[in-house]
């Protein structure tokens, strides 16, 4: 009996292994741990603790002689720079396709570690209410566990437009607190009403989506 051999194309093989090596290559470039913006996210985590310096250490002696106010102003500086890091890192991951498991995981970080510099420092210079940054860590706190649970559940939980939203408010509010403007204080609270409700918000759809 004659075998009919067909000798596969050099184009197919090309095709496919032209495809999957792409495929390949695109799946490592989009896990690179260096780019943009991660390398923004990272330059935020740096600048918290600095802010954070800035804020509670205004005795200390390599700031002798130098005003409160100049260093509430630098410390406000250092917040509105890495406040910008977190806009461009987010809008260049989305526009050029460098969204990585490193910067899911930089990204959030960086922003609870700023934003709760700045309501601590806030709140040891006697800027920001002390119930007020209570209310809001421990909602980060729990809403981070409430994620962990989620992960380990296979559930995806995304952030809310209302979280969003939250982090802008919160960060607004901490610009008028360092700035030491009208309403600030206004804003804080509006800030806590914010990250209650989209902390609501999270626990809601985490029930929906849990199977009992």
């Amino acid at each position: 009996m004659d075998i009919l051999y067909i000798k596969p194309s050099k184009n197919y093989f090309d095709g496919v292994i032209g495809d999957n090596t792409l495929e390949r290559k695109s799946i490592m470039q989009n896990n690179k741990i260096v780019n943009i913006p991660n390398i923004l996210a990272f330059i935020r985590l740096l600048l918290a603790p600095v802010m954070f310096m800035l804020l509670v250490n205004q005795d200390a002696e390599i700031f002798k002689g130098i005003h409160p106010s100049w260093l509430n102003y630098a410390a406000a500086f250092i917040f509105v720079l890495a406040s910008a890091t977190d806009f461009f890192d987010g809008y260049i991951a989305r526009t050029f396709n460098q969204i990585t498991t490193m910067g899911k995981i930089l990204d959030p970080l960086a922003d609870k570690m700023l934003t709760l510099a700045g309501f601590l420092g806030l709140m040891m210079i006697g800027s920001a209410s002390p119930w007020a940054v209570f209310l809001i860590i421990t909602r980060e706190l729990f809403i981070t566990g409430l994620r962990v649970s989620a992960v380990a559940e296979g559930i995806d939980i995304s952030a809310s437009w209302m979280g969003k939203v939250k982090t802008v408010v919160q960060m607004i509010a901490i610009g008028f607190l360092l700035m030491n403007w009208v309403g600030g204080n206004e804003l804080l609270w509006l800030a806590v009403a914010l990250t209650l409700y989209s902390g609501y918000e999270y626990v809601r759809d985490f029930f929906k989506s849990i199977k009992f």
